[in-house]
């Protein structure tokens, strides 16, 4: 179904809060322990795992309104799950496991995914390895606790100043340490509290450890999982030229050239970027690989001017761009009656060729509804949130984007949601 040749006609947000990280341990058998284990053999070489989506979707179902959805969804508990190209690996399975580790891609794997994602970044010494930003080691790894390694962050831990109000912070980067010091680090939820006075109160409810990946090793992890790949080349955090010579071209080529070396054909890989001159840069020198290349649309939420119209969309399409993928509350809206409908942008950009997918499900907290008492709405639920109540209505959302919207496919931080929705629906 995610492909150029179609049957129908995410950026991150701030960091997690301790509390979100505690309601989900403390909720953790609503997900089940199944769909979380890779399979191994007695050396340890993974290998493609069984799919195994735990309790969580029948949890979900089982809590939506009723009515045809439910009575839809309901009716596949006992069909054997297939993997999907549908469902994405958000980081991995990034809401119970340490993101952008081997454990969280072996998880998102084992939940169905048919296409899982590395961010890609670089170090010191130009090598490129899986992390959602390049500067945000003191939040999902142990760095800081190395005391060899924490020495070379670029901004060291400091205290929460309660005089002055100055939060507790620090800055380690990928590219102030090298390639053979970044494999020494354990991946950590990414979890801070930004009043902690020491470094043992800052790094918040580590619940497991994980294996960091190279770009390269995410590679070859995919290929023995039998899952097709969605790098994300993330904006350097450093000047460049790095280094005065590696260029935001280099950057752009090398992450391509990874997937060559290791023989992986371009139709299994999908590409993405923020910024459309790594697109175009892929246009003009990769085009194999950019046929398939992702723009990741921020502007619905980063330009308060942006208006959706016909012809910004087909300027893309003119560019030799196939697939925008804007956050989720950029392609809903509501209806006179409240009721959940595909937006402007979705329309408009479905009329001008182009295929959509989106993010991310599975990454807002929707226990309480999409608003909160105060009246905030959930990032991902903007302009949809009071039609909201309680997180069962996610599959109600997903149906409006996979039947009305026709996404190709959709990120989630818990991969098995959307692979039960797919299976039961016939997206492959």
């Amino acid at each position: 179904m995610f492909a150029l040749v179609r049957d129908r006609g995410k950026a991150s947000l701030s960091q997690p809060s301790a509390l979100l990280l505690a309601v989900v341990i403390a909720f953790g058998a609503a997900f089940g322990a199944e769909g979380v284990r890779a399979s191994a053999d007695a050396e340890g070489e993974t290998r493609v795992p069984a799919i195994d989506l735990g309790s969580r979707p029948a949890m979900l179902v089982d809590g939506m309104d009723e009515g045809p959805l439910k009575t839809r969804l309901s009716s596949c508990r006992l069909d054997p799950p297939a993997r999907t190209d549908f469902s994405i690996g958000h980081r991995g399975a990034a809401l119970r496991f340490a993101e952008h580790t081997r454990e969280s891609y072996e998880a998102a794997a084992r939940q169905g995914s048919g296409i899982i994602e590395c961010d890609v970044t670089f170090t010191r010494d130009r090598e490129l390895v899986c992390r959602h930003s390049q500067c945000d080691l003191h939040s999902t790894t142990n760095i800081l606790e190395i005391p060899g390694l924490a020495a070379k962050c670029s901004q060291p831990f400091r205290p929460y100043n309660e005089e002055t109000g100055r939060p507790a912070s620090a800055r380690c980067c990928t590219s102030d340490i090298t390639l053979a010091e970044f494999r020494k680090l354990k991946g950590r939820m990414d979890a801070i509290d930004p009043r902690a006075e020491s470094l043992g109160e800052y790094l918040v409810g580590d619940s497991g450890r994980g294996t960091v990946m190279s770009h390269a090793d995410s590679i070859e992890l995919f290929k023995s999982l039998g899952v097709k790949m969605a790098p994300e080349l993330k904006a350097p955090k450093v000047d460049m030229p790095w280094q005065g010579t590696y260029t935001r071209e280099d950057y752009a080529r090398q992450m391509i050239d990874d997937y060559r070396r290791a023989g992986v054909p371009p139709e299994q890989v999908w590409p993405q970027s923020f910024d459309l001159e790594d697109i175009r840069y892929w246009i003009a020198n990769e085009p194999l690989f950019a046929r398939q290349a992702v723009y990741l649309d921020r502007r619905p939420y980063n330009d308060p001017l942006f208006a959706p119209a016909l012809e910004d969309f087909q300027r893309l399409k003119d560019m030799g761009i196939e697939i925008v993928a804007p956050p989720m509350f950029a392609l809903l809206a509501l209806d006179a009656d409240g009721s959940i409908v595909p937006s402007d942008y979705a329309r408009h950009a479905r009329a001008a060729g182009l295929g959509i997918i989106t993010w991310t499900l599975e990454r807002s907290n929707l226990r309480d509804g999409a608003v909160d008492e105060d009246g905030r709405t959930a990032f991902y639920y903007r302009g949809i949130g009071e039609a909201i109540d309680k997180e069962s209505d996610m599959y109600e959302v997903l149906d409006v984007l996979a039947q009305d919207v026709g996404i190709d496919g959709i990120f989630s931080d818990w991969p098995a949601t959307v692979t039960y929705y797919a299976n039961c629906m016939g997206l492959e």
